[in-house]
């Protein structure tokens, strides 16, 4: 599409930002996509959006989930479509919208130019594509560093995570929905807009992020053994079947906690308990395959 312009955004502090930045410049120039970029120094990525959104016909991000969650406020305001560069380090989203994880072929996804309109999950006024969570995957999130994440990668999550599950401890959590009001203990509350997370986890196994519904389950388990046991289901997305995971798929929840708890939305802590969820439904405009 030779004849529309692009904001080219790469976060240079994601897995393969910085190393692959000459790379993707040259790739667009092959693709026909003309861009512009924000001039260097700080600024919110939604801020930069919003600035170019009169001059550019899309946005190109390049980087993981949390650079994309950073954005979600500055496209839903501009109404500006999507194109994403995989390289973070999970690239869940991508995966979840069966985008190539091969630079030259996610170029080549956007030069066709067809788009589809993905759902959003909103976690207290803050959107989020992919996964909210709250317990051991928030206490994850805060752990696994951006230097852990580019030197270890996918790996990070398995090194940190062994170190935090087994003092991992069940908390009470208050969840109400669809008229109901429900009281348990959890490892871990997880709801979804997509259908990957985590660097390899799957929130339910026919989950997507055009479905107009946010999944949720809680992993109500007394052991971290436990954990061990369902993980197999948690990468299928079959939890749901398991008598010690509760799971269902709703439109609107609200949770509570004893006292405040980080809420982790695609891989970063964005908010916190209590926290109200529901679905902005074909809320953005995304180049998919």
């Amino acid at each position: 599409m030779p004849s529309k312009t692009a904001l080219l955004l790469i976060n240079p502090n994601a897995r393969r930002g910085q190393e692959n930045l000459s790379l993707v410049r040259d790739l667009m120039g092959e693709a026909g996509i003309r861009f512009v970029e924000p001039a260097n120094g700080a600024g919110d990525i939604s801020d930069k959006i919003r600035s170019a959104a009169k001059v550019v016909d899309m946005v190109i991000v390049g980087g993981g989930d949390g650079t994309l969650n950073r954005a979600a406020l500055g496209l839903l305001a501009t109404g500006v479509p999507l194109g994403v560069l995989p390289l973070g380090t999970a690239n869940d989203f991508a995966r979840t919208i069966g985008l190539p994880l091969d630079l030259r072929a996610a170029i080549d996804v956007i030069a066709r130019g067809k788009t589809t309109r993905i759902d959003l999950g909103i976690a207290n006024d803050i959107p989020f594509f992919n996964v909210a969570s709250i317990g051991f995957s928030a206490d994850l999130a805060a752990a696994l560093t951006q230097d852990a994440k580019r030197r270890w990668g996918k790996l990070g999550y398995a090194i940190i995570a062994s170190r935090l599950l087994w003092r991992s401890r069940l908390f009470t959590a208050k969840l109400e929905h669809d008229g109901t009001l429900e009281r348990f203990k959890t490892l871990q509350v997880s709801v979804g807009n997509g259908r990957f997370y985590g660097g390899g986890m799957t929130v339910h196994s026919d989950a997507t992020a055009t479905d107009g519904m946010l999944d949720f389950y809680s992993l109500e388990v007394d052991h971290w053994w436990r954990l061990l046991q369902l993980l197999p289901s948690l990468r299928k997305g079959t939890q749901g079947t398991w008598t010690d995971v509760r799971a269902f798929s709703t439109k609107a929840l609200e949770i509570r906690t004893n006292k405040p708890r980080p809420v982790n939305l695609d891989g970063e802590i964005r908010t916190e308990t209590p926290v109200r969820f529901s679905i902005a439904e074909a809320a953005l405009e995304v180049f998919a395959p």
